[in-house]
């Protein structure tokens, strides 16, 4: 059996104020990244090297620069590389990042589109005074039985014990009041309350940017979606689930189980790494994971696809 190692991008928050700058040092990223800039609206030179934690947090600012970061840094390996992981996934916004890499669109189509997604759903979240709170620990069945008693929502499933609740802000005070047994109730730095109902007002915009697309293939590499866990192997299809969604939870957790299924024998989380490896390290335990925060972690993720990690 091949060696199935998964390359993952990661979501909204992973960001960091001057995160780019080791990348930028690379020859022809800075260029790459001003034709970014150009497709998604949005200035990613300056918010990946000079804005502070608050303007980078805006959600049509972090959207498209989490994903060009993560396709930059994708871009270093070289063809041979690329072609070595045993399949893709993205979380979240990340599954932009994750169409690219399996070929469905190209990156400058990949950049307009979360162009799009970061605008529409920062539109949506200024309807109403929303956000999001991690609950860590628990039972899964009380933790879903507080969230609804708080008129909250399930937004990611993000395995390893975590699950995120969105909606009200009172709602996330009650819940945070009343958390159950054995949890801890995080506050997240976001704007709105993603992935629920919340963000209705977004999905019409976003299947603008979809319908806009003219050259969608399908994926060369096995593509995990958020939706479920499993594989999606129509780029149409692809395309549907990313517009499904943005009102829709982000089944991590699943995706993490057919990691499992997979045999996986590593994970590799492209730039802005880290959040998707510590899941990893509770949620796949004993397998390897490297965290491609700057330019010097490829080597890492190089030896563990050539099967040389330590």
């Amino acid at each position: 059996m091949d060696r199935v190692i998964v390359a993952a991008f990661p979501g909204q928050g992973s960001q960091a104020p001057g995160f780019l700058v080791p990348w930028l040092e690379l020859d022809g990223t800075r260029e790459r990244l001003e034709a970014y800039s150009d497709a998604s609206g949005v200035d990613l030179v300056a918010a990946g090297t000079e804005w502070d934690a608050d303007r980078i947090r805006d959600t049509a600012v972090a959207q498209p620069l989490i994903v060009a970061a993560s396709l930059l840094s994708w871009q270093q390996l070289n063809e041979t590389e690329r072609a070595a992981f045993g399949g893709v996934a993205g979380h979240s916004v990340g599954e932009i990042a994750a169409l690219v890499a399996a070929g469905v669109i190209s990156d400058l189509d990949g950049m307009r589109l979360v162009g799009t997604r970061g605008r529409a759903m920062a539109d949506a979240a200024s309807q109403a005074e929303t956000g999001m709170s991690a609950v860590v620990g628990g039972k899964e069945d009380d933790v879903l039985g507080a969230i609804a008693d708080a008129g909250l929502e399930p937004a990611n499933y993000n395995g390893a014990g975590q699950i995120v609740a969105a909606g009200a802000l009172d709602g996330l005070r009650a819940l945070a009041e009343s958390a159950p047994r054995g949890t801890r109730v995080i506050p997240l730095q976001v704007a709105g309350a993603f992935h629920t109902s919340y963000m209705a007002s977004a999905r019409e915009a976003l299947q603008g940017a979809v319908d806009a697309i003219a050259d969608v293939a399908d994926p060369a590499l096995p593509l995990w979606t958020n939706s479920d866990g499993t594989v999606v192997d129509s780029g149409a299809r692809a395309l549907e689930l990313i517009v499904h969604q943005v009102q829709h939870p982000v089944r991590w957790d699943l995706c993490m189980a057919s990691f499992a299924e997979a045999s996986a024998a590593g994970l590799v989380e492209f730039a802005p790494a880290g959040a998707l490896t510590g899941l990893a390290k509770r949620g796949l335990r004993g397998t390897p994971a490297v965290a491609l925060k700057t330019p010097d972690d490829l080597v890492a993720a190089r030896d563990l696809l050539a099967g040389t990690a330590n």
